[in-house]
C-alpha cells in the first residue's frame, strides 16, 4: 500500500469525531465570551454609581455651602441674630461694630450714640430670607428678604472672604450693616423707640445744655423697624415708625408732641387759680392780673371782683415748650363811686371782659413753669 494513502485515512480517521464527543477548545471559547460581558457590565455600573455620588456629594456640598458657609448664610445668621434680640452677639458678629472714624468717612455725625444697640429697643423680624447673591468687584452682594411689622422689606449688604475655619471660609460685611435715626422731638425732652425711653440730654454730646429742638443722632440695626413716641405726663404721640433697612444710611424723622389731658387739665386750674388771687385784690387794677376797672370819680368802698366766665385752656407748641392760645375770659366788678360834682354814690355793678394767655417752660425735672399773663405782655 502506498505511504502517502495510509497518512491521508489516518489523518481523515482522526478527524471523526466519536458519537456524543464534545469539542472542549470551542467550549472554553464559549465561557470566556459571557465573562467578559459580565464585567464590562458590571464596571459601567459601578462608574455611574460613581458618578451619581459624586454629583451628590457635590450637590450636597452646594446646599450646606449654601445653607451654613456662604456669604447669604452669614447675612441670614446676623439677621436672625436681631430677630432674636441678640443684639450684643450681632454686634460681634464681624464688620458690624463702628467707631468715629467708620462714621466719619460714612458722612455720619461722628458723635451717634449707641444707646439702641440693645435688645430692648429691637423690634420683631420676621420670614428672613436670602433672595438674591452676586459677586460685585471681589466681594458679594447679598439681599435679604424679610417682614417688620407686618410690611415686607429687603436689605442688601456687602460682604467678602475674611480667611477660612480650616476648609470652611469666614465672612465679615465690607461696610457695617448699622444705621443712624436722626430724631427730632418737638414738645418732650424724653421720648421712647420701640418702648425703651430716652432723654436727649442722655444721648446728645452736649448732655444738660442739649438744645431742645436739636436732633440726637442714634445708631440702629439695620434692617429694623423703629417706632419713636411721647409718653410723658404733659406730652404724648401715637408715634411715627422708621424703617432702617440701608447699611450706613442716615435717616430722619420729625415728631410733634401733643399736650396730654392731665396736662391742659393743671394749665387750666393753674389759670382758673391765678384769677381767683387776682380777684381778692381790693383795687380797680389789681397787680400784675389780666383786668381793670378806670372811674372818673372817687371810689366811696373798697371794690370786690369775681371771675365770671374763666378762659378755655388750649395748648399749642411753642418751640421746645407750650403757649395757650389767647382766650378771652370775663370779671365782674363791685363798687360805690362818689360824684366828685354833687358827692351823690351809686353803686356799679360792670362785667369787664379781658384777654389772657400763658407761657409753659418744661424744666430739666419734667416739670412745667406756667407764667400767666395779657396777649398785650
Amino acid at each position: 500500500m502506498d505511504e502517502g494513502a495510509v497518512n491521508t485515512r489516518a489523518h481523515d480517521a482522526a478527524t471523526v469525531r466519536a458519537p456524543g464527543a464534545v469539542d472542549t477548545g470551542s467550549r472554553r471559547g464559549a465561557q470566556r465570551a459571557p465573562r467578559r460581558s459580565s464585567l464590562s457590565r458590571d464596571l459601567t455600573i459601578l462608574a455611574i454609581v460613581g458618578v451619581l455620588l459624586i454629583s451628590a456629594l457635590g450637590a450636597g456640598w452646594a446646599t450646606l455651602y449654601q445653607q451654613f458657609w456662604g456669604p447669604s448664610a452669614f447675612v441670614e445668621r446676623y439677621v436672625g441674630l436681631i430677630a432674636a434680640g441678640r443684639a450684643a452677639d450681632a454686634l460681634e458678629v464681624p464688620g458690624v461694630a463702628v467707631d468715629a472714624t467708620h462714621l466719619a468717612d460714612a458722612g455720619l455725625p461722628e458723635t451717634a450714640s449707641d444707646a439702641l444697640l440693645r435688645r430692648d429697643a429691637l423690634t420683631a423680624l420676621s420670614d428672613i430670607r436670602a433672595v438674591g447673591e452676586r459677586i460685585v468687584d471681589g466681594a458679594v452682594e447679598v439681599t435679604i428678604g424679610f417682614r417688620a411689622g407686618g410690611n415686607e422689606g429687603a436689605s442688601t449688604f456687602t460682604v467678602e472672604q475674611d480667611g477660612w475655619r480650616g476648609i470652611l471660609p469666614s465672612w465679615r460685611f465690607t461696610e457695617s450693616p448699622l444705621a443712624v435715626i436722626d430724631v427730632t422731638v418737638r414738645g418732650s425732652m424724653a421720648f421712647e423707640v420701640n418702648g425703651f425711653t430716652l432723654d436727649k440730654r442722655q444721648v446728645s454730646p452736649l448732655g444738660v445744655d442739649a438744645p431742645p429742638l436739636d436732633p440726637v443722632a442714634l445708631l440702629v440695626f439695620s434692617p429694623g423697624l423703629y417706632r419713636v413716641s411721647v409718653d410723658t405726663a404733659i406730652a404724648e404721640t401715637t408715634g411715627a415708625d422708621v424703617l432702617a433697612d440701608e447699611p450706613l444710611a442716615r435717616v430722619p424723622l420729625e415728631l410733634q408732641a401733643e399736650p396730654t389731658a392731665e396736662f391742659v387739665s393743671v394749665v387750666q386750674e393753674r389759670v382758673d387759680s391765678f384769677l381767683d388771687d387776682c380777684a381778692t385784690q381790693q383795687v380797680l387794677q389789681p397787680t400784675a392780673c389780666p383786668f381793670g376797672f378806670v372811674v372818673q370819680n372817687r371810689i366811696a368802698n373798697l371794690p370786690t371782683w369775681s371771675i365770671v366766665d374763666y378762659p378755655t385752656v388750649t395748648l399749642v407748641p411753642d418751640g421746645a415748650g407750650w403757649a395757650m392760645q389767647p382766650a378771652e375770659a370775663v370779671a365782674h366788678i363791685s363798687v360805690d363811686i362818689r360824684s366828685l360834682f354833687d358827692g351823690s354814690v351809686r353803686t356799679v355793678e360792670e362785667d369787664v371782659t379781658f384777654g389772657l394767655d400763658a407761657e409753659i417752660t418744661v424744666l430739666p425735672d419734667g416739670s412745667a413753669s406756667i407764667l400767666v399773663g395779657s396777649p398785650e405782655g
